[in-house]
């Protein structure tokens, strides 16, 4: 029978993706879906990018890259150092870890990362895969289709998804990082399930994934010492989790 796998935030961690594949043994016909950030802060970027394009270019599986803050970042200085290098020169001295990962990356790799979509349906089991969370005021999605060629304002609310954490208390919208107020909640705790059973990463949640009525987080922080976690689903209303402990803590746990 056909399982989903699917991976939270690997953020460079090689060793702890490479033991967590070796105990779900994926078949042929299972589809693996990363939520995104597999790259930055952890020691091995180039190489978790390599591992995930092999699992895609082997033909066994069905492997789907969610894009989450980290690649779009990465993105958008590929674009810049070609098209816009002292813009792109700018972001590395804020982020010296762009140029590094960059040059460590085949043309290859980079194809891969392209393929990256803004959130994933599963519609077998009504969920779906997104990176960061979904505002309240997000009443639609777009096709997958519709989504890969979004500009414009469209373009800027799925960027924001891949950022989503918590949202006004008054209005729903997204709230910036470090600008929420106390009474604003994370966006997980107030989501309606319009869009199904959300599955996320982004935020990381030490103590093991976390639930809630209509999202589920798989983010385990295993850049933070944390762990690195899959949430299995091998048919409709059986699904568990798998977690391998992170080698190291390569981050400190804010």
């Amino acid at each position: 029978m056909k399982r989903t796998f699917i991976i939270g935030d690997v953020h460079g961690c090689a060793n702890e993706l490479k033991t967590l594949l070796e105990r779900l043994d994926p078949q042929e016909g299972d589809s693996i879906i990363f939520v995104g950030d597999l790259v930055d802060k952890g020691p091995e970027s180039s190489r978790v990018v390599r591992m995930a394009r092999n699992l895609s270019e082997c033909g066994e599986f069905d492997v789907v890259l969610v894009e989450g803050n980290h690649e779009e970042k990465h993105k958008r200085f590929r674009k810049n150092r070609e098209l816009r290098p002292e813009i792109a020169g700018k972001m590395v001295d804020r982020s010296p870890e762009l140029a590094k990962i960059t040059d460590e990356l085949s043309q290859e790799d980079i194809d891969f990362l392209e393929t990256a979509v803004f959130f994933h349906r599963v519609p077998e089991h009504n969920i779906l895969v997104i990176h960061g969370g979904i505002p309240d005021d997000v009443l639609e999605l777009p096709t997958e289709e519709e989504a890969s060629t979004a500009g414009g304002k469209l373009k800027r609310m799925l960027t924001k998804t891949q950022r989503t954490r918590f949202l006004s208390a008054e209005t729903g919208k997204f709230v910036m990082l470090g600008s929420e107020k106390d009474d604003d909640p994370f966006w997980a705790e107030t989501h309606d399930g319009r869009f199904g059973h959300v599955v996320f990463g982004h935020e990381p949640f030490i103590d093991g994934p976390k639930e809630f009525p209509n999202a589920t987080g798989v983010d385990t922080g295993a850049c933070k010492g944390g762990s690195l976690t899959a949430l299995v689903i091998e048919q409709p209303g059986e699904r568990c989790f798998v977690s391998v402990p992170a080698c190291k803590q390569t981050l400190p746990v804010v």
